[in-house]
């Protein structure tokens, strides 16, 4: 016979939710405040408890609201939402479910509009009662880490010890170890704030070994109790430690009436578990039965009162619903008159807005176009004066007759003349072919462009320029006689352009010229070592005059023109942010079958 231990079902709620509100007043009742002292506090506060012990809610309430008032007089807010809470417990100990789950919501909500951020574990609290006693048990145990969380916060460690066994009341059955970590917690912060809850939690340590089987150690717990007990010291627990203990000992008889006798709701579960534990199946099987049917009857009360909760707010909702209708037709032809004044201020307010949008659209235009200007402007005036300069420079040396360079010496200034002229005639082809490629109305695609032998004709004629310690190679898994159909010379000048990019900005390593297929379209890549690009600037450096380092020669306008010319080519181009060592741009073409 399988036993669930460690359950608290409805039956038993009653008397631990009244031990468990004791425990939360704890800090208010030993709050250092002197109108605690006064007679007046004291009779309204012992008038709301006998009214809450005896279960008598004509006398609970009024007592209930006088508290309540004279605490917010005093300015405790916390001693008066913690009566707040027991208002909620109070009706969870009637059994009106649906009220105290009310009650709780509207706390939460109070709580959270004043902010009163150090508060708002109690509204967690009450919220983990609820949905343990009904059953929410996942639910409840997030209630309670969230009590614990805004406790930390707040300070409240005193009070902590007590929200942890809530926590091991919902987790022993189903995770006894995690239950166990968190009675060791309760215990470890008990010594360190209140030491005098310590006791009570070995205690319930003891108890549940007891409930897992493992009698050495619970005998061995119930010697710490008994000593404990011989040194003054009490536990809400005590009397069942006494029955287990009889249960031990072999006294099964004994141990089942002091249970009858003492536990009243709880005795059925009590009694369940010792004669599981003694062995004696049948025994325990009409005990199961009996609390079964016990538990079941509770639920029977509890499910009627809500249901007539349930009812109530329907006919308050269907009272409220007429007048809202009544409301309703008012407002209606209030509405209709406006409607026609809103159309009215519509039809004026679009046709002015599409005036304003208008002229915004033109005034950022112009804007554009200034600042499109100013941009082209500035690095033209750098770009253009300095190859110039340099080639200027040279040639003074070189028609210099005073000076005689030698032969290797005047083929090095020829390179630089020529670089600097190639540089300056590749920024003028570049504006140019922006310039065209805008204005151009269709794009002639009838070439048959053989792609490797493409690649390997770019990378003999721009293998030259790659810096010393660099090389160029070419990577392809097409065949040699792979062709594909569209505008060669646009193609060719896009890869060139990403090609001479490649040269520009790497030192040493490699620059690979890669083609492929992949998903129905022709893959061509440019592929290097360099500086790389940072993966947020890969949409930017397609803008025009966009140039991340500025010491680099170039206008900015060879990334834009790239793109421009593979979108009339109808494909697209970007960079790969995922590859690190540099940079690598790939085209992709559209294969057509």
């Amino acid at each position: 016979m399988h036993h669930r231990t460690n359950t608290i079902n409805p039956i038993g709620m009653k008397r631990l939710i009244l031990i468990l509100t004791l425990l939360a007043g704890y800090i208010t009742i030993n709050a250092a405040d002197d109108y605690k002292q006064s007679a007046e506090y004291l009779a309204l506060r012992d008038s709301m408890r006998n009214a809450f012990n005896s279960g008598d809610s004509a006398r609970f309430f009024p007592a209930l609201k006088n508290l309540e008032d004279y605490l917010l007089e005093q300015g405790d807010l916390h001693a008066y939402y913690t009566q707040r809470c027991n208002e909620i417990v109070f009706q969870m100990n009637r059994r009106r479910i649906f009220e105290a789950y009310k009650r709780a919501r509207e706390l939460s909500k109070e709580l959270t509009e004043k902010k009163l951020d150090k508060e708002r574990y109690m509204a967690y609290n009450m919220l983990g009662h609820l949905n343990r006693y009904c059953g929410n048990r996942e639910t409840a145990k997030e209630n309670f880490r969230q009590v614990i969380r805004l406790m930390e916060e707040a300070g409240y460690y005193e009070s902590m010890p007590p929200i942890y066994m809530n926590l091991v009341n919902v987790s022993l059955s189903d995770d006894p170890d995690e239950a166990q970590r968190m009675l060791g917690k309760a215990k470890e912060i008990a010594e360190k704030y209140s030491p005098e809850r310590v006791f009570d939690i070995e205690t319930r340590q003891t108890l549940s070994y007891f409930n897992r089987g493992d009698i050495p150690r619970f005998l061995e717990g119930y010697k710490k109790y008994r000593e404990g007990v011989a040194e003054g010291k009490t536990s809400v627990h005590g009397r069942l430690m006494d029955i287990y203990y009889e249960a031990t000992q072999g006294n099964i008889d004994k141990a089942v009436a002091m249970a009858q006798e003492s536990l009243g709701e709880e005795a059925h579960e009590v009694i369940t578990l010792i004669y599981e534990r003694a062995g004696r199946w049948h025994e325990a099987y009409e005990s199961m039965k009996k609390q079964t049917t016990a538990s079941d009857s509770v639920n029977n009360v509890i499910l009627s009162n809500s249901m007539q909760e349930f009812r109530d707010e329907l006919l308050v909702y269907d009272i409220e619903r007429e007048a809202a209708h009544q409301r309703t037709v008012t407002m209606a032809v209030i509405i209709v008159l406006l409607l026609l004044l809103i159309l009215a201020l519509v039809y004026i307010t679009y046709t002015r807005y599409r005036y304003m949008k208008e002229l915004k659209k033109a005034y950022e235009h112009a804007l554009e176009s200034d600042k499109l200007k100013d941009a082209f402007i500035r690095n033209m005036s750098h770009e253009v004066r300095t190859p110039l300069n340099i080639i200027a420079g040279f040639a003074q040396v070189l028609a210099d007759p005073d000076l005689s360079p030698d032969a290797e010496k005047r083929k090095e200034m020829a390179q630089v003349i020529q670089k600097n002229n190639y540089l300056i005639t590749s920024q003028i082809d570049e504006m140019i072919e922006l310039a065209l490629n805008e204005s151009a109305a269709d794009t002639k695609i009838g070439d048959s462009v053989g792609i490797n032998d493409l690649l390997h004709k770019l990378l003999k004629e721009k293998g030259k320029y790659v810096s010393k310690g660099v090389t160029m190679n070419v990577s392809t898994t097409l065949a040699d006689d792979y062709a594909i159909t569209t505008n060669g010379e646009m193609l060719r000048r896009a890869i060139v352009t990403l090609i001479d990019n490649a040269i520009k900005y790497t030192t040493k390593g490699t620059i690979t010229l890669g083609a492929a297929v992949s998903d129905g379209q022709l893959a061509l890549s440019v592929e290097d070592t360099g500086c790389g690009i940072p993966s947020e600037e890969a949409e930017r450096i397609f803008e025009r005059f966009v140039k991340l380092d500025n010491f680099k020669e170039g206008i900015g306008l060879g990334l834009p023109l790239c793109r421009k010319i593979i979108t009339r080519l109808g494909g697209t181009i970007s960079l790969d942010t995922s590859y690190k060592e540099g940079a690598r741009f790939v085209i992709k073409l559209k294969i057509e079958n």
